[in-house]
């Protein structure tokens, strides 16, 4: 199969998979002291975790959550530009699986700033165990055990971080960086530590930039979850592309 099939197909992929994240989007958006919705806000029980954000109940029918067209178009772009990067070695399906969930982590983290436990320990299970079984397939591009050391140090440092600055770096951060750790480890060290620079780089440019048009203050908080995927999506764009 060619390159451009690759990603048309990759594409296609994303954009299914865009359409199903929308009620999960929803109910994972919940305050800290609920593990996650489980009413529209008619007070309707909300049916399984796929599909739109739209009850049936509600006397107009309305969608009660945003964004359907949007996820499925970021998650489609997300899809396609993994698979030009990445081409038909194997571990283009881990990245094609784990893409949507990043996608949906991103958007809770905005919405909500948090990072809910069942997605970033999912992610990271996950990365390790499907790269763990990639690198028993031919023609892979990666190294399992620096996927693990990745997910380790990554983990760590954020951990350290987070004992120094607990208000400024979340405890679901640091969940998170396990798994991301884990798929910038894949490609090598040189790509833990471009991916690990422009997470920062990213959120370190957005709150310059809320500071510059006084949205925010310098010790404002901000979501960092979307800058650390972020920064792990543009680690492993470069990352597999070098490979």
């Amino acid at each position: 199969m060619s390159t451009l099939a690759v990603v048309v197909v990759a594409a296609l992929w994303g954009l299914a998979a865009g359409l199903l994240l929308p009620r999960a989007a929803y109910r994972f958006s919940a305050p800290d002291e609920e593990g996650w919705r489980e009413h529209c806000p008619g007070g309707h029980p909300i049916p399984g975790w796929l599909g739109r954000a739209r009850c049936a109940r509600c006397e107009a029918d309305t969608s009660y959550g945003s964004g359907t067209a949007a996820l499925a178009t970021a998650t489609a772009l997300v899809c396609a530009a993994l698979a030009a990067a990445t081409g038909t070695r194997p571990e283009l399906g881990v990245w094609l699986l784990l893409a949507p969930l990043g996608v949906l982590l991103t958007v809770v983290d905005l919405r909500v700033r948090r990072l809910p436990n069942p997605l970033t320990l999912s992610l990271a299970g996950a990365t390790l165990g499907l790269l763990g079984l990639v690198a028993l397939v031919p023609e892979h591009a990666g190294d399992w055990p620096t996927a693990v050391w990745g997910a380790l140090a990554l983990g760590a440092g954020y951990y350290a971080l987070h004992l120094i600055n607990p208000g400024g770096m979340g405890f679901g951060d640091v969940k998170l960086a396990f798994g991301v750790g884990a798929a910038l480890g894949w490609y090598g060290w040189p790509t833990v530590m471009l991916g690990t620079f422009a997470g920062f780089l990213f959120g370190a440019l957005y709150g310059w930039g809320l500071v510059a048009l006084r949205r925010a203050g310098r010790k404002s908080a901000i979501a960092f979850g979307p800058f650390l995927l972020g920064g792990a999506f543009a680690g492993l764009l470069i990352g597999a592309y070098a490979a």
